[in-house]
């Protein structure tokens, strides 16, 4: 691992750029994803641009970090995949990952994504555990994380409203 990418077979993580703006302003107000992301209002070009001015802090200042998924040419940037609530003093922090193309769902960039930053949090930030949590109607997101190594350890019943019934969400656990 170098200090600005992280290389994956197929992909390769780097750090967001000013030159993503106008692709993260797309993700990031996409309702579809708004659901999983638990957004529940339009984010600004200018809130981004200030988070893009920023991202550059240290994790341990910030307690997040987010990484840009994107080919391992570099030709095509095909998502993200965040660190949050990161605990120093609890050695942990919670993954989130997007597809954003959902063309190029399924073709194991998530999983590839996913195993880079695993590493990450291994090696670089001696991390002692991950967790996420995954809508109970999101398999293929349980599926990636249990693949992973990730395991169920907990389920908040009927957690999240999707505009039509309450669903639950899981807890789910790396212990790294």
């Amino acid at each position: 691992m170098n200090n600005n990418i992280l290389h994956g077979k197929e992909i390769l993580l780097r750090a967001p750029e000013p030159e993503d703006l106008e692709l993260l302003y797309q993700w990031e107000n996409d309702t579809e994803i708004w659901n999983i992301s638990e957004t529940l209002s339009p984010i600004s070009r200018y809130i981004l641009k200030k988070y893009l001015e920023n991202s550059h802090k240290d994790i341990f200042e910030t307690k997040q970090v987010r990484f840009i998924i994107q080919s391992a040419d570099g030709s095509i940037p095909l998502g993200t995949i965040d660190l949050f609530n990161f605990d120093p003093f609890h050695k942990r922090a919670g993954v989130g990952i997007l597809i954003a193309d959902k063309s190029q769902r399924n073709k194991g960039f998530a999983k590839d994504a996913l195993k880079l930053l695993i590493s990450y949090c291994r090696e670089i930030l001696k991390l002692h555990q991950l967790f996420c949590n995954i809508s109970s109607e999101n398999t293929a997101s349980i599926e990636l994380f249990q693949k992973m190594g990730f395991t169920i350890s907990g389920t908040k019943k009927k957690w999240n409203w999707n505009g039509r019934h309450f669903t639950d969400e899981h807890f789910l656990q790396l212990i790294l």
